[in-house]
């Protein structure tokens, strides 16, 4: 009986209500890519609010801090990537990987690395891995922890031979390798 509740929950109100939350986000979506961040913050804001915990709730939260972050409301918008529970390959890396970008906006450098470093083994991929090994091989080198920055930058040169910094990638390992020696 139980899982027959289960199976009658999830046909006809979950999935129902997950459709419902990604046809209506589209307008703060629209708002966001036309640069209209106001409008945007506004749309999305009751979105995130009455689809919390659907996909299209959890997009326009994902897409609200990131408006939130262009108005430089730092702390709010990682409120809000706190609250963002995706599971797509990029999004989910993203989400983490922006919260690394609030905290460096905030000058916790230290956090910030540790947010980076976590969101470069989300689903491991050429893309955002090598981006935020980078992120938190700089956060790393401003809480003069050369050993770290040195340890990401390897790890680009390494496994992401086809990142865009992996041409200058040398320069950064022997200016974090120079540093650990002084």
């Amino acid at each position: 009986m139980l899982v027959l509740g289960y199976f009658a929950y999830r046909q006809f109100i979950y999935l129902p209500a997950n459709e419902e939350s990604t046809k209506h986000n589209y307008i703060g979506l629209n708002y966001a890519a036309a640069d209209s961040t106001d409008l945007a913050i506004d749309e999305l804001k009751a979105q995130v609010k009455k689809y919390d915990g659907k996909i299209g709730g959890e997009v326009s939260q994902f897409v609200y801090a990131r408006q939130l972050m262009e108005k430089g409301e730092f702390k709010n918008a990682l409120k809000e990537l706190e609250g963002v529970e995706l599971n797509d390959t990029y999004t989910a890396a993203m989400s983490v990987g922006l919260q690394g970008d609030c905290k460096s906006e905030l000058e916790d450098y230290e956090a910030a690395a540790k947010l980076y470093l976590e969101a470069a083994d989300i689903n491991p991929n050429d893309m955002t891995s090598p981006m935020y090994l980078m992120k938190a091989g700089l956060c790393a080198e401003e809480i003069k922890d050369f050993q770290t920055a040195t340890d990401c930058y390897q790890r680009i040169k390494d496994d992401y031979t086809a990142y865009a910094q992996a041409k200058v990638i040398d320069k950064y390992i022997a200016r974090a390798k120079n540093k650990i020696t002084e």
